[in-house]
């Protein structure tokens, strides 16, 4: 089985307009031009700015979307990611959905960058997982990179990773061994991976030709560090499982060549709204409200409507992460 090339931009849209904006359809002349800013609110790392750029053009080409700091950059308070401009029907119809990708893939770049500075100076790498959300490994994992991490195996189809469940259909570790040897001579290059629960295992293991990698399931600081000293050949070792900003560093420190993260991309908190709001003036008044869970809306006099948008990373006071800006005005 291929993966499919599914579309998550096509399908966000498509979930979210369905038959057709309402509210906009109704409310918001047709010719009406407007701009906008998707501006950083605090410190972050930018990941997404592509997949959010594309569902402004994807839902109407016409629209100019310039990325003003691209992927990996790091942002402060104020920094513009985004500038549109066009009609502000289709803005207004975009941008929830172009938000929600950036603030959820910049959580899961701006977590990795943490990740990736606890370690200091030790020379380990910060890997992901398959710990994604359905449909959206993609982006996830570039989120990832974007925060300086790597990735791991894409899916099941790219690298073998041999766990517990697998080792148990096998009599012993001889047919295993064989078995190893036999799919290094029909793929040669598919990178092989075995999990070890202990330090019986890991000795076992660093025996048997054509492993590349040994998965440290679990272990502690002590354990990791022995079974580093008992490498051999050019045989790496992943730490994985129980790693959190607090004990990452003391992982590193014990020569372990990876260290898997399933929460970078597991871990992310809800995203909450504020309210919009803008000027009132004494133009005819245009209102519109939603539930809690989306935004309210006023729109006075399309004069400016500035949006605030944030979203929780854990181990963190709730950011004010990103803000849009729309500032209409009618064509002469």
């Amino acid at each position: 089985m291929k993966p499919d090339r599914y579309n998550p931009i096509a399908a966000a849209l498509k979930e979210d307009i369905g038959t057709g904006d309402i509210t906009t359809e109704f409310f918001v002349p047709d010719s009406l031009h407007a701009s906008g800013r998707i501006v950083a609110r605090e410190k972050a790392i930018v990941a997404g700015s592509g997949a959010a750029a594309e569902v402004f053009r994807k839902l109407d080409p016409s629209i100019d979307v310039q990325i003003i700091r691209g992927d990996g950059t790091e942002l402060a308070a104020g920094d513009v990611i985004i500038e549109v401009r066009g009609l502000a029907g289709s803005i207004l119809k975009a941008e929830r959905v172009a938000l929600n990708f950036l603030q959820r893939l910049c959580g899961i770049a701006t977590l990795t960058r943490q990740f990736v500075d606890a370690i200091g100076d030790h020379p380990a790498k910060i890997l992901d997982t398959r710990k994604t959300t359905p449909g959206l490994r993609a982006l996830e994992k570039a989120a990832v990179v974007a925060g300086g991490g790597e990735n791991h195996r894409f899916g099941l189809y790219d690298m073998v990773l041999v766990k517990d469940n697998h080792l148990a259909i096998f009599e012993g570790l001889s047919s295993f061994a064989d078995r190893v040897r036999q799919l290094r001579q029909e793929r040669p290059n598919v990178r092989i991976e075995v999990e070890a629960d202990g330090l019986e295992q890991v000795r076992a293991f660093v025996k048997i030709e054509g492993i590349d990698v040994i998965l440290l399931d679990n272990m502690t600081p002590a354990q990791i560090r022995e079974a580093v000293a008992i490498r051999e050949d050019n045989i790496k070792f992943e730490a994985s499982g129980g790693i959190t900003l607090k004990n990452v560093n003391r992982i590193a420190a014990t020569g372990v060549d990876y260290i898997s993260v399933g929460s970078l991309t597991h871990a992310w908190s809800r995203i909450n709204c504020k309210q919009i709001s803008a000027e009132p003036s004494s133009a005819a008044k245009l209102s519109c409200s939603s539930r809690s869970a989306r935004p309210t809306m006023r729109f006075w006099k399309w004069h400016e409507i500035r949006k605030r948008v944030s979203f929780s990373l854990p181990n963190s006071k709730p950011p004010d992460v990103a803000s849009a800006v729309i500032v209409g005005n009618r064509p002469p």
